[in-house]
């Protein structure tokens, strides 16, 4: 069996779940284009706790855990099922690390369903959501991220969803498919390790844009399990599209293990 892929997809403004656009369509593309996997493993910017913790229920509920948006929106339903069995192998794979399994706590929040939404629409592949430890070091979710490894040879894309660059501070509505000049400064050096270096992916939290592209850890630990997978593996994370939006957010998005025609060379074309 290949191994399956390993994602992370820079989710930005839940409208993306009901809007079309290029991310979008590059995110139908990139679904259209995967064998079906067993399960989804997702890494989310929006479970972001006190301990590290996975969804370990058979009927992972939806949350729309945000506000001011349309009706559509909070109308918006993706009933795929959870995999118990595969909670159980993450806490197992993991060890001596612990995960606690999460039974009702928690189900799928919209960095998981934004994206999913495109890639299987038809919400028919297990989904296990994997939470963010908001009291661990930086290093301590790369480290973690190398030990999930063998889930790829079982079936499971690990997908993480947040953002390189996250300032909602100072989203600037007029830049609707643009970002400042330093957002794509610092997504450019994230491109440069990523492809590069993944093992050294921290260096970039002294990089002279890190404070004001990442003012909180939630939306860029996600991708240090991207990293910390392709570090492991010894590859590189190659981009599937590059670019920014509303100034202030990248929706720049990797993977490890892809079609070579699904990635992208330059950090402003479309999938």
């Amino acid at each position: 069996m290949n191994k399956a892929p390993v994602l992370f997809l820079g989710h930005g403004s839940p409208m993306n779940t009901i809007e079309k656009n290029r991310y979008t369509e590059a995110w139908q593309k990139l679904g259209a284009s995967l064998t079906p996997p067993r399960a989804l493993l997702v890494i989310s910017a929006h479970w972001f706790i006190d301990r590290t913790a996975v969804t370990a229920m058979a009927r992972p509920r939806v949350i729309h855990d945000f506000y001011g948006f349309p009706e559509e929106l909070f109308a918006f339903d993706y009933p795929a099922p959870g995999l118990p069995e595969l909670a159980e192998e993450v806490s197992e794979i993991v060890k001596p690390q612990s995960i606690e399994l999460d039974q009702g706590e928690w189900g799928l929040d919209h960095g998981t369903w934004s994206v999913l939404a495109h890639l299987y629409p038809q919400a028919n592949i297990p989904v296990v959501q994997l939470s963010i430890n908001a009291q661990k070091p930086l290093d301590y979710h790369l480290k973690l991220a190398a030990l999930l490894a063998p889930l790829r040879e079982r079936g499971v894309i690990i997908l993480s969803s947040g953002n390189v660059v996250h300032n909602l501070s100072n989203i600037n509505w007029k830049m609707h498919d643009k970002g400042t000049d330093w957002a794509h400064r610092f997504d450019d050096a994230v491109a440069t390790y990523m492809t590069h270096q993944p093992s050294e992916i921290l260096r970039v939290t002294e990089h002279p844009d890190f404070k004001i592209a990442v003012p909180t850890p939630d939306h860029f630990i996600p991708l240090l399990y991207t990293a910390g997978l392709a570090a492991a593996e010894n590859v590189p994370a190659l981009p599937l599209l590059r670019g920014c939006t509303l100034g202030t957010l990248s929706m720049t998005c990797y993977g490890i293990g892809l079609d070579k025609t699904l990635l992208t060379k330059d950090k402003d074309e479309e999938v």
